[in-house]
């Protein structure tokens, strides 16, 4: 029942996520709809987070640094109950709170405004290492894309979370192998992104990022090491859930038209 219940809150998320993109003809339904399982099992399996305790930092706490999906945020938010679902519809317009990269000044559980890539990560690896400091249990996690980090300050953190020995840091890379150019491996090839973190001084653990049961297992794992930050590779499909946006680049950053939405959202409520 618990991976009937989460494929429930994952299938209403990606309809929103297609909701907002299609609501606004402006987004990134990909990334959003491909890293869809990852954060629906950290928010209602993972994290202690619920719409009491979302205003404060004594809490486990997420960081969006591929922060461009943030649809996948907002509609998560909502899901959780944490942000009125009436809101995403406002996604990307004049006034509203909900940015095409998340504020954390505008949005209750938002926990950083994220967007320039790399950056994420390593505000993550701060909130990490301040916990430490002030006593604080509760742990961090960060979304990092592959494309992301081809990004030097992303390896710049990852030294100084394992310098740090902040065990309480669990970075999730979200390997789908496409970027906003075309494949990862055409532009600045990451991999093996495995062995890098491994390198890094990271415990490093790789899993299917639509397997669930995998997925929970991961995080169960990350929480029984010590001594050194967690990376979870997990392998995704760009667009997962909408067959013509598999795999596809160029649904990177692009909104349906009226009939590809209305096939996308039949294609979501039959699966």
């Amino acid at each position: 029942m618990v991976i009937e219940n989460l494929k429930l809150h994952a299938k209403n998320i990606r309809k929103n996520i297609l909701r907002q993109v299609y609501g606004a003809q402006s987004g990134h339904p990909g990334g959003s709809l491909g890293a869809t399982d990852i954060l629906t099992v950290l928010y209602f399996d993972v994290m202690d987070i619920n719409k009491e305790n979302a205003g404060g930092i004594d809490r486990d706490r997420f960081v969006l640094s591929k922060g461009h999906v943030s649809p996948l945020l907002y509609a998560v938010l909502a899901e959780k109950g944490i942000l009125a679902e009436e809101e995403l519809k406002t996604f990307r317009l004049i006034d509203s709170k909900l940015q095409g990269h998340p504020n954390m000044n505008y949005v209750t559980g938002v926990d950083m405004s994220t967007g320039s890539l790399g950056q994420g990560f390593a505000v993550a690896d701060g909130m990490a290492l301040a916990n430490k400091l002030a006593g604080n249990d509760h742990r961090i996690y960060c979304l990092i894309g592959d494309g992301e980090t081809e990004e030097g300050e992303i390896w710049e953190a990852a030294m100084a979370a394992a310098h740090y020995n902040n065990d309480n840091l669990c970075a999730i890379i979200d390997v789908n192998g496409l970027q906003i150019d075309g494949k990862t491996s055409d532009v600045i090839g990451p991999e093996p992104l495995d062995q890098k973190f491994a390198a890094f001084g990271f415990h490093v653990i790789c899993v299917d990022g639509h397997d669930m049961e995998e997925l929970r297992a991961a995080f169960a794992e990350a929480k029984t090491v010590k001594g050194k930050p967690t990376a979870i590779i997990a392998r995704t499909v760009k667009g997962k859930g909408v067959s013509f946006m598999e795999n596809n680049a160029g649904w990177h950053g692009k909104a349906p038209n009226q009939e590809q939405f209305e096939a996308a959202m039949a294609e979501l409520e039959a699966e």
